[in-house]
């Protein structure tokens, strides 16, 4: 019998609204340095980030015209990419800090906005020595 919850899906693909897709392209790609996939026209640009592609699109109803979801960037070493996006330009809301000591590992985050005021997120899960 086929499984038919969600409990082994993967994610394929997550959508962030903008209104502006080549600044948006240019945020994503030259900013953040994610690898540029294709683009669908005047309205959509995709994106590869760790195997899920990530999707800029011009809402097409009003309905769906409001802050997309944050999306967490997982990083090795939270500080040095904090440090090589603000060098092209990145404002973060504050440094990246500790959020919560867990048994085996430290969780750091660090919290950003696109071009278009998204709120995203670097996250690094840095082990105990």
């Amino acid at each position: 019998m086929a499984n038919t919850d969600l409990s082994s899906a993967t994610i394929g693909q997550a959508s962030i609204n903008v209104h502006d897709v080549d600044k948006a392209v240019a945020f994503y790609r030259d900013t953040l340095g994610l690898r540029f996939l294709f683009q669908a026209g005047p309205k959509m640009a995709f994106f590869d980030c760790g195997g899920v592609r990530l999707m800029l699109a011009v809402p097409e109803k009003p309905e769906f015209d409001h802050p997309g979801s944050i999306f967490y960037f997982k990083v090795a070493d939270i500080q040095a990419a904090a440090a090589t996006l603000q060098s092209r330009g990145v404002q973060f809301e504050a440094p990246p800090h500790l959020i919560a000591a867990m048994p085996d590992h430290d969780l750091w985050m660090a919290f950003f906005r696109d071009m278009e005021g998204n709120l995203q997120a670097l996250m690094s899960e840095v082990p105990r020595a």
